[in-house]
């Protein structure tokens, strides 16, 4: 019998089922968010690697405030962008637990920006799961730092003007340069083929982690339709056809190490 009641006929492997590691509950993202695509990859990914018993969440604030109450293992609630302080006091005192931070771009790359440049620049052995939307989800839509220049948002009802509020941040690019990531990856949840590469690339990034090659970090574009003020379907095609050109798919920092896990 599986997690969801259904015993297959004799005879029969079950191939696809709900993950050991995300729970049976009904979420409070809005219709077509990608959020809950990520959070099974993520799960996924756990169950896969064995993981669920030592694995801890760090939940960031933002749309997946309430993270914690969606996966079965432990986790805990950070404080706005200091998801990553948190998770490097929680792996150095134990180094034997899976350590995830799952973060939004108003946390990460806004008020937390510093934490997460620092975290990548020490080589802090945790994984980071980075949701970059474009906008901020929670609080209302407005402009975030990975906006895309032109993007209408609730604070540039005109479209982001880069001459007065400046460029978007690259993310992966930049904590690529750091000596202390060890695995910096963009990947995208728009379709199934990308949502698959998405899958392994959060298997590899744990895999790093549990091998002590240091900082690893999944980028994930992702859908925001209620607050882009688009249809589910159509948010789809927005994010490849206006954000992948700006936010390139792949991977911006893989080392040596990491290529024979």
């Amino acid at each position: 019998m599986t997690m969801t009641g259904f015993a297959p006929p004799e005879g029969m492997e079950v191939v696809y089922q709900h993950p050991e590691s995300l729970a049976s509950v009904h979420t409070h993202y809005c219709p077509g968010c990608t959020h809950g695509v990520a959070h099974r990859l993520l799960a996924e990914a756990i169950d896969e690697l064995g993981l669920r018993e030592k694995t801890i969440l760090v939940a960031p604030v933002g749309c997946s405030v309430f993270a914690y109450n969606y996966f079965e293992t432990d986790a805990c609630e950070a404080a706005h962008g200091r998801a990553p302080a948190m998770a490097t006091g929680i792996k150095r005192v134990n180094p034997d637990n899976i350590v995830v931070t799952y973060q939004g771009d108003g946390d990460l790359a806004s008020i937390g920006i510093a934490e997460i440049i620092h975290t990548a620049a020490r080589g802090e052995n945790i994984t980071t799961i980075f949701i970059n939307n474009a906008i901020y989800g929670m609080t209302g839509g407005q402009m975030a730092p990975t906006t895309l220049p032109g993007q209408r948002t609730t604070t540039s009802p005109r479209g982001r003007d880069v001459e007065t509020v400046g460029f978007p941040l690259r993310v992966s690019e930049m904590l690529a340069g750091m000596t202390g990531s060890a695995y910096i990856v963009r990947r995208s949840l728009h379709d199934v083929k990308n949502i698959r590469k998405a899958k392994k690339a959060i298997l590899t990034a744990l895999k790093v982690q549990m091998n002590g090659l240091g900082f690893s970090m999944v980028e994930l574009l992702s859908s925001c339709p209620t607050n882009w003020g688009i249809p589910p379907t159509e948010a789809m095609e927005w994010i490849e056809e206006h954000m992948v050109p700006y936010y390139p798919i792949g991977d911006y920092k893989v080392l040596d190490a990491v290529k024979s896990l």
